[in-house]
């Protein structure tokens, strides 16, 4: 096994993994910005390096700093945890030149997953359903308009490259596409340096079904059933749940063998997730494969029992699966919360700060994945999420009803945060009734207003 692993991360994740390593017998090497001297990551790691300025661009985005303190504290492998360089294929390369094990997948898996548009080829190859509309490249507006009278209105125009929810635009009708055509690529450059689209039907207010797969260097590969991560707001989750309430059992087996066939098409190695949008029929799409851990990772750990991040540490060090997909069961529920510094009130504005005062939820069935503490400075270089609660029961109802006990026990003084919002939700009738889409933050914002109007 690894004697040392670099983390190349920060926040919550960062301390997620340094915990695992800590369970394993593994040094933890932790690597921080000049804004993050005081984190917890760093504190509690048993080594950390400065790796560079606040802004992720001289520090957690910069390969060769990077790749550098693993050299110098003699990390045999890193862990990029999600976010910044997590499905960066050029630092995988970087890496594996190095001879340091990269925890995830191999890079030219990761390339092409990583591109939306050969991840929907490799998808429809494999016999997966995709959403109707392009499967190549759309080049021009004259291929858009084929393509979308093809498929009809309303569609979404999407960037190969994109994620966060940058480089897409949804198009009511003909007028709009070639303004959403051109603000879609401007925007893909800019924010990837790749401009490349695609067209796909408009799934009206689907829900958003992930499978999370695990695939060792042997030809094993299991899932780990389902997540619902439907409740969004700006095409960023916000409450995950497992299982999900919506799909029944055939459904969830269905999803389960197609994400396993795509991993199995694409070589897939380590932990990754596929997504699914799901209509009201329960016709499931393929939407994209994240070649990396997933923010909502514990809430598949608590009804499973398996700790992936020690998963993916075991099969990144060439050892074969001991799970078989018959062994992985489901038990109760759960459900994960993301605590944001953020102000709901003002668009969700990132809110910086003291936390002057902090207390975190407690008692059976909870679990808080954090990154702060009390007299922690938050920096605005970075994700506004500073925690994730996660609660446990034996029923959805039950869930709900510990997620509203145990959110209601946190404290915050010194900066603003999205509890009250989250609380909002969770007394919202539709949400306990399970009834609600991808636009269902998005409704509520909207009844929120003009009840206030």
């Amino acid at each position: 096994m690894f004697k040392k692993i670099l983390i190349a991360n920060r926040g919550e994740i960062a301390v997620r993994i340094i915990r695992t390593c800590r369970d394993m017998g593994i040094i933890s090497v932790a690597v921080y910005s000049e804004a993050d001297r005081d984190s917890l990551h760093v504190q509690i790691a048993d080594e950390s390096i400065c790796i560079g300025g606040a802004h992720a661009h001289e520090s957690y985005l910069n390969i060769d700093r990077i790749i550098s303190a693993a050299l110098v504290s003699g990390a045999q492998a890193i862990h990029p945890g999600f976010g910044f360089l997590a499905e960066n294929s050029n630092f995988v390369s970087k890496c594996e030149s190095f001879g340091i094990a990269f925890i995830g997948p191999k890079s030219g898996t990761m390339q092409e997953m990583g591109d939306k548009i050969v991840a929907r080829t490799i998808a429809h190859s494999a016999d997966v359903p995709i959403t109707p509309g392009s499967v190549s490249e759309v080049k021009n507006h004259a291929d858009a308009l084929n393509t979308a009278e093809q498929i009809g209105f309303p569609l979404m125009v999407k960037a190969a490259a994109g994620g966060g929810g940058r480089g897409i635009r949804k198009v009511e009708n003909k007028s709009e596409l070639k303004t959403a055509f051109d603000a879609a690529k401007n925007e893909a450059i800019a924010c990837f340096g790749d401009g490349r689209l695609y067209i796909e039907k408009y799934l009206k207010n689907p829900r958003h079904i992930e499978i999370q797969i695990l695939a060792d260097g042997h030809g094993n590969v299991i899932h780990l059933f389902d997540r619902d991560c439907t409740i969004q707001r700006r095409h960023q989750k916000m409450i995950e749940e497992a299982p999900s309430s919506f799909i029944d059992d055939f459904v969830r087996n269905e999803m389960g063998k197609c994400a396993v066939k795509i991993a199995k098409r694409c070589n897939y190695i380590n932990a990754g997730t596929v997504e699914f949008l799901v209509d009201a029929n329960k016709n499931f799409y393929f939407c994209e494969m994240n070649t990396r851990i997933q923010v909502e990772h514990p809430i598949t750990e608590e009804i499973i029992g398996i700790d992936i991040v020690k998963e993916q540490i075991k099969i990144a060090h060439g050892e074969k699966l001991n799970l078989m997909q018959k062994d992985i069961k489901i038990n109760g529920c759960a459900m994960e919360c993301r605590i944001n510094a953020e102000d709901p009130n003002n668009g969700f504005a990132p809110c910086v700060g003291t936390i002057e005062e902090m207390h975190q939820p407690g008692g059976i069935g909870i679990r808080v994945d954090s990154g702060v503490y009390q007299g922690y400075t938050i920096p605005p270089f970075y994700d506004s999420m500073i925690a994730k609660l996660i609660v446990t029961a034996d029923t959805r109802e039950n869930c709900i009803l510990r997620m509203k006990r145990a959110i209601s026990e946190y404290l915050f003084y010194g900066v603003t945060t999205n509890i009250d919002f989250h609380i909002s939700v969770l007394n919202n009738e539709d949400f306990v009734r399970g009834s609600y889409g991808t636009d269902f933050c998005n409704e509520m914002l909207l009844n929120s207003d003009n009840k206030q109007k």
